[in-house]
């Protein structure tokens, strides 16, 4: 995955350090129920779109630049659908973040689905009853974005 000048100016400085991220995910949906997915060049598992807001970017506007860059497809964000402290992460370099993830439900606007940078291997639309082998990371989302219900998160299980 590209990482950012910002962040790798900063990695400069920290090292492989544990860094604190804000991160989006966008899930996408056209006129039709699908939603769009891109299967990631680093897993090689197909995902909804995200990426990392550089520095003073809105969360939103963020989510929509990402979609367009990785898919070709222009969308707007509707609302948010989730906001969750993830688990660290360490990557192949050694460098270790933890993300923020603000998930927002987008509609697509135009633009026709293809791979449009190096971060996927495939896009495509996909009808949620008939969706990819999925991480529960992305099925959660998609469910929690499919839903006009309130969400509430409880990593520790206590409602």
């Amino acid at each position: 995955m590209a990482i950012p000048d910002f962040l790798r100016t900063l990695r400069a400085t920290v090292g492989t350090r544990l860094l604190w991220l804000p991160g989006v995910t966008a899930v996408v949906f056209d006129d039709e129920g699908r939603v769009l997915l891109g299967r990631r060049s680093d897993t090689g598992m197909w995902s909804v779109i995200g990426g990392i807001p550089e520095p003073g970017e809105q969360p939103a506007a963020c989510a929509v630049r990402e979609v367009e860059e990785e898919t070709a497809v222009r969308c707007v964000a509707e609302r948010v659908v989730l906001v969750q402290a993830l688990s660290p992460v360490t990557y192949a370099n050694g460098d270790v973040c933890q993300y923020m993830d603000i998930t927002f439900r987008c509609r697509a606007v135009g633009g026709e689905a293809r791979v449009n940078d190096d971060e996927s291997l495939e896009v495509g639309w996909f009808p949620v009853d008939a969706l990819p082998d999925l991480n529960e990371f992305a099925l959660f989302r998609i469910k929690q974005a499919m839903s006009d219900a309130p969400t509430w998160f409880d990593p520790m299980g206590t409602s």
